[in-house]
């Protein structure tokens, strides 16, 4: 199933506690979400990867960003 996600920018912190640009996207169905450190396509689509491998609800979509 084609599921389509949100994607936000904020600051997230590294494992050094400095806080950096990055992006979270979450799910539309079960509201999980995956961040990644960075503000491109490369971040958005590692977060979309995470969110196939880490569905809390065990299931095998292919998540889309809103932004396409």
């Amino acid at each position: 199933m084609r599921v389509e996600c949100d994607v936000t920018y904020d600051e997230l912190e590294n494992d050094d506690g400095i806080m950096v640009e990055g992006v979270i996207v979450t799910c539309s169905r079960c509201g999980h979400s995956t961040e990644s450190f960075g503000t491109g396509e490369a971040s958005i689509r590692r977060c979309l990867a995470l969110l196939r491998e880490e569905c809390p609800e065990d299931e095998n979509n292919f998540y889309v960003s809103d932004e396409e």
